[in-house]
Formats: structure tokens, C-alpha cells, sequence
């Protein structure tokens, strides 16, 4: 959560719709999704070149400021660079530019936009252990291009939501016209997973065909699978079919990438070119940027703002731009940011100010969590049961949102350790905590997993965490002289 944003949030917001959004949000993606594109040309029509370069140009900025900018980093940009210049040589429109952004996120994503608009941010550049990899990865965005992917797509749904309004003014029959939506929605699901696995045929041939490992997709999505579990704290195992998803299961792409692979040669076939891949991510950024503060275990620090809270053990912490979230095993949500409110303006009138929906009036009372202003309410909206904190810290107001189904006793302890834990730090306290990065190390003689783990910082599980980002499996040694990512304070 920037201090940008808290100091330009705006005070009206829908309560009950931003927690129920807060349950279901996902970071993590393994596969390409664009982003909603602007100015399409019609249904059925194949726009020129200009037209779809025109589109990109327009969403660009866009992109760029949803992810927190641009990540700068010279070496790793002209790596990048001659990366997608070889792929694009071995491609089907060699003569095709590309612009390819380095997103400053720790989100693991990657997409395109028509007319050869590029992303890939720093998060998955982080997981990759080698060219191959990434070069899967841009290969595969590099045919949603050259397959006019987005074109396709944004068509399919502007036909979707035709086909929706048609039914809603024409079906005077609830059941039929659901059923004829329904087979729509799946029609429309199935030609996204149809993209997704034609680009990944393609990228793997493209990544082949450029001298790189082509089984090096299965492998990267097999890690992206690991780390959101890793992320998530729960297995990602089972291969359930997920039809209506517009990615096919992880387990289903590996699948096929597999045997795409398998038609160049065996598991040898292609370099990985490992070590000097690892040289150009050396000193990336990892996690989260220093001005949205820091996730450490489960407590939320941002040194520049000087505050610090944790959630009970078990909520999974997540920080995005707009807000800091946290889920509980049962579902239960809390999301924290800060919010515009002058101080002249008692906490009362702001929180009484028609921003909550279904708020409990004689449940507001007033508090002072560790010396600071507090007032504390109730809400009830829709099913949903919601607690709600402000705390004032000088000129600055800060919010807790907690919001369940189930309301219990279990969830009222929840609400009360973590705004009871909210403090303000010191200057030497909040100096103290460093933003973290990829530090590459190489393996000397009695190495062994559990020792570098033992340096990882800023992580939960150091020993999982530390064998996916270096595609460790159990069972599995260090080699003497092996590069191997550490993740380690920024120097």
C-alpha cells in the first residue's frame, strides 16, 4: 500500500462490495489474461496492423500505472532485449516489433496487447531459474500477438454481451434464457483455452527453434504451481478439469507442453543458459517495492508511514497498491488502508458519513489502541457480518474492514489481536526494515539446502521457498560450485 495512495484515497466507498471482491481476489497467474481492451474493431472484422498498434499505444500507460510502473533496471533490460530480438528471429513474423515493459510488481504475471506490447513483471522474472524459462514465457505472449489473440477475444465477448442483453429483452422464460447464456459463457471459456494452449505450441516451437530447451514451459508452469500453493498455504494437487476457467489446470498444461516438447527431441535437447541468466537477475528486486511497505510472516510494515499490526497466526497477508488484505482458513476477510479524513473531522462523523452500509449505530464506541485515537462499529449488510476500526495517528487516518458469514468467537478474537497490535514506529525501528532481494550465491563444499535456507530472509518457510525459486526437489543435493538464488535484505 503506497503513501501515495493513502494520501489520495477517496472517502466514499461500497463496504459490502469490496469485501466480498477481497474474498475472491487472486495475484498469481499461470497464463497470459489481457486486460480489458478499449476500441476493438467490430465482431467479425480483422483489424490492420495500425489499428491493433493504436489500441496497444492507448492501453500502454494504463497497464504500466496498474502495476506500479516500470521496474528499471539496465542489465536486466538489455538481457530481456536480446532475449525477445532471438525468439522474434525464430517466430512466425520475424519482421514484427515488439515493446516489451519490465512491470515493477512481485505478482508472478505476464500478457500481451495487440500491436507487440510486452509485459512480464519482476516477480515472475524473479522465479525463473534460467533463459529457457523466461523465454517460454515471452514466446508464449509473443503468439498471442502474432495469433491476433486479443483481437479475437475482446470480439468474443463484445458477442457475449450481446448475446446476454438479447436474452435478457427476449427470453421471457427465466430457465431457457439462463441455459442459453450459460452454454454461451462455456463456448466462449472453451476459446480461451484453446488461445492458451495454441500459444503455448507455438512458444515452445519458437523457443526451439532459438536454441533453447523446449521442455523448459512444463517446467517453469510446474514451478508457477508450487509457488502459489507456496503463497496460498495449500496443495495444488488433483486434476480436476476446470473448464469454465479461462486458463486450462496447471496439471492439463504441463500435460500438453510435455508432449509439444517431446516432437523436438528428448529432455536434453536445447541450452537452459542457467548461470548467466542468474547473473542478470543478481540484486533484483523481490517482493514487495519499498514505498508499499513490507509483508514480514504475518505482520504488515511500511517504514516510511512508521506502523506496523498483525493478524493472528493463519491469515495469509497480501499487499496490493489500494490496500493490504488478509484472509483466515475459515474465509473470514480484513482489508487495511488508509483513508483521506481531515483532522478537524471527528472519527465519528467520518465513519457515520454514509460510506458503510448497514452500520450498527449504537455499536460505535471509542477507544485508544496504544496511545492513539480509536473508534470501533459494527455492520450488518447482505449476509455479511463486518467489524470496523479507524485509528488516528496525527494528520493520518488508517481503516480495518473485517468482514465474515459465520460470525463467532474465533473471528471477534481475530478483530481485537490485530487492532490491539496496530503501533508506530521509531526511526531507528522502521530503518531497520529493508526491502528484500534476489542474491545469487554459489554452493561450496558441506552446503546443503537446509543451510541456505537458513539465509533466507523475510520468508515463512525459508526451505520450501528456497527449492522452488531454484527448482530444488525433495530429495534432491547442492552440487559444489551450484549458483543458487538466496533471498536476503537489499545491500
Amino acid at each position: 500500500m503506497s503513501k501515495k495512495r493513502i494520501d489520495k484515497l477517496k472517502m466514499a466507498g461500497a463496504l459490502c462490495l469490496s469485501l466480498m471482491l477481497l474474498a475472491g481476489c487472486k495475484s498469481l497467474m499461470t497464463g497470459s489474461e489481457e486486460p480489458t481492451i478499449s476500441g476493438v474493431a467490430p465482431a467479425g472484422l480483422s483489424p490492420n496492423d495500425s489499428v491493433e498498434r493504436a489500441i496497444g499505444a492507448k492501453e500502454h500507460p494504463k497497464i504500466v500505472k496498474a502495476y506500479g510502473g516500470a521496474y528499471e533496471n539496465r542489465k536486466l533490460e538489455q538481457m530481456v532485449s536480446k532475449l525477445v530480438g532471438r525468439l522474434v528471429g525464430s517466430s512466425s513474423e520475424p519482421s514484427r516489433p515488439y515493446r516489451v515493459t519490465i512491470l515493477n510488481s512481485p505478482t508472478v504475471n505476464a500478457f500481451a496487447l495487440p500491436g507487440g506490447y510486452l509485459y512480464v513483471t519482476r516477480g515472475l522474472i524473479a522465479l525463473a531459474n534460467d533463459k529457457a524459462e523466461l523465454a517460454a514465457v515471452l514466446a508464449h505472449e509473443m503468439a498471442h500477438v502474432t495469433s491476433r489473440h486479443a483481437i479475437a477475444r475482446a470480439a468474443a465477448r463484445q458477442n457475449s454481451e450481446l448475446v446476454s442483453k438479447v436474452m435478457d429483452k427476449m427470453v421471457s422464460e427465466r430457465t431457457k434464457g439462463a441455459t442459453i447464456k450459460a452454454r454461451h459463457l462455456v463456448t466462449l471459456a472453451s476459446f480461451s483455452q484453446v488461445q492458451e494452449l495454441e500459444a503455448d505450441k507455438i512458444g515452445i516451437e519458437t523457443a526451439y527453434l532459438s536454441g533453447l530447451d523446449p521442455f523448459a514451459a512444463s517446467r517453469f508452469l510446474q514451478t508457477m504451481g508450487d509457488y502459489a500453493a507456496y503463497l496460498t498455504g495449500r496443495s495444488e494437487q488433483g486434476n480436476k478439469a476446470n473448464f469454465l476457467s479461462s486458463h486450462p489446470a496447471t496439471p492439463e498444461r504441463i500435460k500438453a507442453a510435455v508432449f509439444a516438447a517431446r516432437r523436438y527431441g528428448g529432455p536434453e535437447i536445447g541450452t537452459r543458459e542457467r548461470d548467466a541468466y542468474l547473473d542478470a537477475i543478481d540484486g533484483i528486486l523481490f517482493g514487495d517495492a519499498p514505498d508499499e511497505g513490507f509483508v514480514r510472516g504475518n505482520s504488515y510494515i511500511h517504514p516510511a508511514l512508521r506502523i506496523r499490526f498483525s493478524p493472528p497466526e493463519g491469515y495469509r497477508l497480501e499487499n496490493t497498491s489500494k490496500a493490504v488484505l488478509a484472509v483466515a482458513p475459515d474465509g473470514s476477510a480484513m482489508r487495511f488502508d488508509g483513508v483521506n479524513v481531515s483532522p478537524d473531522v471527528p472519527l465519528t462523523n467520518y465513519l457515520t458519513s454514509g460510506w458503510v452500509s448497514g452500520l450498527i449505530t449504537g455499536s460505535i464506541r471509542e477507544q485508544v489502541i496504544n496511545g492513539h485515537p480509536a473508534i470501533l462499529a459494527a455492520a450488518e449488510a447482505k449476509g455479511w457480518t463486518f467489524r470496523i476500526a479507524l485509528i488516528r495517528v496525527k494528520s493520518a487516518t488508517y481503516r480495518f474492514v473485517f468482514a465474515t458469514t459465520k460470525p463467532n468467537a474465533t473471528f471477534e478474537s481475530a478483530i481485537a489481536e490485530t487492532v490491539n497490535s496496530f503501533q508506530t514506529l521509531t526511526h531507528d525501528q522502521a530503518a531497520a526494515f529493508k526491502p528484500l532481494q534476489i542474491t545469487i550465491v554459489t554452493a561450496g563444499y558441506g552446503d546443503t539446502v537446509q543451510k541456505m535456507a537458513a539465509r533466507m530472509a523475510g520468508a515463512n518457510d525459508g526451505e520450501t521457498l528456497f527449492r522452488i525459486l531454484n527448482d530444488i526437489k525433495t530429495g534432491e543435493h547442492l552440487k559444489r560450485g551450484q549458483k543458487l538464488k538466496l533471498v536476503t535484505p537489499m545491500r
